[in-house]
């Protein structure tokens, strides 16, 4: 798992939208998706849905799995559980 993952958001901003010089409203509309989604996706307000990743997939020639992928080692490095009181399943045998 990386260190300190980037939001997919920050991803979609700086890897795809900044070299194409294309705005979060202009992708919005070339997915079919309200701005807003786009938006708080690109401020790290909200995830990657599976929806939104097969969008971005489709339009960027990657997959979703490449997106939900960000999303997921996003979240798992920015966990606040503490967990370490759980006793782990000791199987019979």
């Amino acid at each position: 798992m990386l260190k300190d993952p980037m939001h997919p958001g920050a991803v979609l901003k700086e890897l795809y939208l900044a070299p194409l010089d294309m705005s979060a409203i202009a992708l919005a509309r070339q997915l079919k998706l309200p701005r807003t989604r786009i938006e708080r996706l690109i401020k790290g307000i909200t995830g990657v849905t599976p929806d939104t990743a097969a969008r971005l997939a489709r339009f960027f020639g990657t997959t979703p799995n490449y997106w939900l992928n960000l999303q997921t080692n996003f979240d798992l490095a920015h966990i606040d559980t503490d967990v370490s009181q759980i006793e782990p399943l000791r199987m019979a045998g």
